[in-house]
């Protein structure tokens, strides 16, 4: 009986080794109360952080949406007498581990570097699939029925763990605008800069238009630099690049040494330990000479002058009306900037004299209106290096462009363009295009009849000049009167075939303007007659010209027009189509599904041809796990689809 009941003894301790006791004291309680409170706490923290940034808000509210469905179980979980089974324990702490990865992606997405996050979303898309796949992992054998968890909540948790399931399936796009902004901003195909409007609209996606977003902003790549410890040189350099723009198209011209050429130049930025109030609102950089504006605001002396130079006549920081244009300097803040200087041992930028300053800024002025006269010289060698000159100037600097067009530089510019010297036209649209970079000087070159002479070059011109002429034609469409004014002047045909024959770079500058034109009704129309579904078509089937997302993105918008469709809707493009709901990306299954609907809704044969090239099976599957937008027309294409007798 004694080794019976030793025997006994040693298998209950035995069994128990796989059991944790929730109550007892010891290793074995602190363990299951750390994990589990630790836990609660990471989805407390996550439940916190409110708003994300726009490119991924929707993806990071689904997932804290997901991870509040866990609440139930874990307060179930707390409220266990006894021991627990120690694969529960294994579970909870693999899953504390996945949170703790959801909770520092959604850290990023709440306050990380706007730029960043519209740059890297493909990145940012794969660690959010990720995280889906280590939550469910961590859920994946969860003990429900030795824990005596409900089945209400064990419901909860499964269908959790089946819409991440669905979510890593699933990938968003960002809308079609963006994508083609981001992509002119960032070719690296050409060396141009890039239109003001397209900046404009990007920063408005990217909410990243006032100071506050800005100085935000400006704070985040910072954190983002010095956390990457010199490594992704290049793509930090693309957003650091890409915020000085902003800044510049905000009105911020002189962006001192906040942003250097340099991204180890930020690594090496004290801003970060010097007090906030010691910052100019503009540049972000330590005041040496503080300056008190009309509404009370402090600005560093040369940034505010540059701002009013500028024709701005409100204060930047709070955007209100200034009374008088009169600058006070801040002899106290100075004081206090000197004392924290020489007490931390911080020695302050050195500045040129503003007398130096405004002796250029004169000296540069003459220097314009010589070059603008001598574009009328009589004197050809004397043209040639005015317009070499005023084309590189243009190309550097915002302010030069305002003094250009000042000056009276656009008239004598346009008149070269129609001068029987390729290399002369090449130089004088280039200039025009530069020009063309500040929305007031697109009114400026429409008015003096421009439109005309540079579709003359599109069609005649040498290689280069025909490449920047598109451009140019892109920059001014950015008006809606200039994309009538381009149409009935006959410029989309010469366009269609720069996109058919032109260079990588001659294609890319096409299809932009295209896209643009095509967003007035007429102009689809032109484009359908110049033939332009033919090197749209070419673009699709040589994928390796990079130009997919372009191609699709214009079809999108000319399948809207009744000759559109008439055109496009060939047995061989509907069957394109098809391939790309097939085996393309998500964006092109999303984009193809919309031109099929688009089709279908006018000629159910275009429904009956998809059909029998197979699409049905994998529209099901864009319908379930496609994205947002193209499960929804997949869907309507579905019910269209089910009106047909020959539907599987």
């Amino acid at each position: 009986m004694e080794g019976q009941m030793e025997g006994a003894e040693k298998g209950e301790v035995s069994n128990a080794s796989n059991l944790t006791n929730v109550s007892s004291s010891g290793v074995g309680e602190e363990s299951f109360s750390g994990v589990v409170g630790g836990v609660i706490s990471v989805i407390e923290a996550i439940g916190s952080f409110g708003d994300y940034r726009r490119t991924h808000k929707k993806e990071c509210f689904n997932l804290v949406r997901r991870i509040k469905l866990l609440a139930p179980l874990l307060e179930e979980i707390n409220e266990l007498d006894g021991a627990i089974p120690d694969g529960a324990l294994a579970c909870l702490r693999n899953l504390k581990k996945a949170l703790g990865s959801a909770k520092k992606l959604l850290r990023v997405c709440h306050d990380g570097s706007k730029v960043f996050l519209a740059l890297e979303g493909e990145a940012i898309k794969g660690r959010f699939q990720a995280v889906y796949d280590k939550l469910n992992q961590a859920l994946n054998g969860m003990p429900y029925e030795e824990l005596g968890i409900a089945d209400e909540v064990k419901e909860q948790v499964e269908l959790m763990r089946t819409q991440l399931k669905r979510a890593k399936r699933r990938t968003e796009t960002q809308d079609i605008e963006l994508a083609m902004d981001l992509m002119v901003v960032l070719s690296k195909e050409d060396d141009r800069n890039a239109d003001s409007a397209i900046l404009e609209r990007l920063a408005n996606k990217l909410e990243l238009h006032t100071i506050p977003d800005l100085k935000t902003e400006t704070v985040a790549v910072r954190k983002l630099v010095k956390d990457r410890s010199g490594q992704n040189m290049e793509s930090t350099q693309q957003i650091i690049n890409l915020l000085m723009k902003f800044k510049q198209i905000a009105g911020f011209d002189d962006l001192s040494s906040v942003f250097l050429s340099s991204p180890k130049s930020l690594e090496r930025c004290p801003s970060l330990i010097i007090p906030h109030e010691f910052l100019c609102p503009i540049t972000l950089e330590i005041m040496t000479d503080p300056v008190i504006v009309a509404s009370g605001q402090t600005y560093e002396r040369e940034s505010i002058q540059k701002w009013l130079e500028s024709n701005h006549r409100t204060c930047p920081k709070t955007r209100q009306p200034l009374a008088h244009l009169c600058l006070a300097p801040n002899f106290a803040l100075r004081n206090l900037i000197l004392q924290w200087c020489e007490k931390n041992n911080f020695e302050l930028p050195k500045k040129d004299a503003s007398a130096n300053v405004v002796s250029f800024s004169t000296e540069h002025e003459e220097e314009i209106s010589l070059l603008v006269r001598n574009l009328s010289s009589s004197q050809l060698d004397a043209q040639k290096n005015a317009v070499m000159k005023i084309r590189l100037l243009s190309k550097e600097n915002p302010e030069d462009r305002i003094m250009i067009a000042n000056a009276g530089g656009i008239a004598p510019l346009v008149q070269l363009l129609c001068y029987p010297d390729s290399n002369m036209q090449e130089h004088a649209v280039t200039a025009l295009l530069n020009l063309s970079l500040d929305e007031a000087n697109k009114r400026l070159i429409a008015r003096e009849g421009a439109i005309p002479a540079i579709i003359e070059v599109l069609q005649n011109g040498n290689p280069e000049a025909r490449e920047n002429s598109a451009a140019c034609l892109f920059s001014l469409s950015m008006l809606d009167d200039v994309k009538v004014t381009i149409g009935s002047w006959n410029g989309i045909p010469p366009l269609v075939d720069l996109l058919q024959n032109g260079t990588v770079r001659g294609k890319k500058d096409a299809a932009t303007a295209l896209f643009n034109l095509s967003l007035n009704q007429a102009n689809k129309g032109r484009a359908i007659k110049a033939g332009i579904v033919k090197p749209l078509l070419m673009l699709l089937k040589d994928r390796n010209l990079g130009m997919v997302d372009e191609a699709l993105s214009i079809f999108l918008l000319l399948v809207a027009h009744p000759e559109g469709r008439i055109v496009i809707g060939q047995l061989s493009f509907v069957e394109t189509l098809v391939d790309f709901i097939k085996c393309g990306t998500p964006k092109n299954k999303e984009c193809a599904i919309s031109v099929l609907l688009e089709l279908g809704l006018h000629n159910s044969s275009c429904l009956l041809a998809a059909l029998q090239f197979g699409v049905y099976e994998h529209l099901v599957e864009a319908s379930r796990s496609g994205t947002n937008r193209g499960q929804r027309k997949a869907n309507s294409l579905l019910q269209h689809m089910s009106k047909c007798e020959q539907i599987p």
